[in-house]
């Protein structure tokens, strides 16, 4: 079958990589400046798209496809330690790429929901439902200050020491014979210039 002879294939390409493009590029990239992340999920979605409409002409279901994508996907990325958010927005567009290839919509219908999707992805990375804050890892000497009952003490020293508005602290591990411990530290950033 030729692409002269099937509009569909190319109508539900281009709304599927316009959504992708909207999603990486809009949302993903502005928020987490990752290029190697955002060039590999754009490529990925027209790699997944294309398969799995193929395949589609193959007597297959949805659910043998998606799994089909989620095992190479695991494989490839499980090389490389990626985060919750990344492994986020790899999911979202492989589902977004598998709906647009095997899914029994209308263009309509099929553009109005990975729009919906786009427009969540929105909101999740802006403060309108969280506040958003960046982490950070630190070394930290005054031991004493990370007993549960001078939780105070350590959240003023860390901010009178860093300069920024601290909102949570954890432990992540504690070194007694160099009396430090490892940190993470959730901030407000502060407002950019660019």
């Amino acid at each position: 079958m030729s692409l002269t002879q099937d509009p569909d294939f190319l109508i539900r390409l281009l709304i599927n990589m316009a959504a992708v493009l909207i999603l990486i590029r809009l949302v993903y990239f502005r928020a987490s400046r990752h290029r190697a992340y955002a060039s590999s999920f754009i490529l990925f979605g027209m790699g997944v798209f294309l398969v799995t409409s193929q395949l589609s002409t193959v007597d297959i279901s949805l659910g043998f496809a998606f799994g089909l994508f989620a095992i190479f996907s695991m494989l490839r990325y499980r090389t490389e330690s990626i985060t919750i958010k990344e492994m986020t927005y790899l999911f979202l567009v492989i589902a977004m790429s598998l709906l647009s290839a095997v899914g029994d919509m209308s263009h309509l219908e099929l553009a109005l929901l990975l729009a919906l999707v786009c427009v969540m992805a929105y909101i999740t990375e802006t403060s309108l439902l969280l506040p958003v804050l960046e982490e950070q890892a630190v070394q930290y000497e005054k031991i004493e200050n990370i007993r549960p009952e001078r939780r105070a003490e350590l959240l003023e020293d860390l901010r009178n020491r860093m300069g920024l508005d601290i909102r949570s602290v954890e432990i992540n591990e504690i070194n007694f014979l160099k009396d430090t411990a490892q940190l993470k530290v959730q901030y407000v950033p502060r407002a950019s210039d660019d």
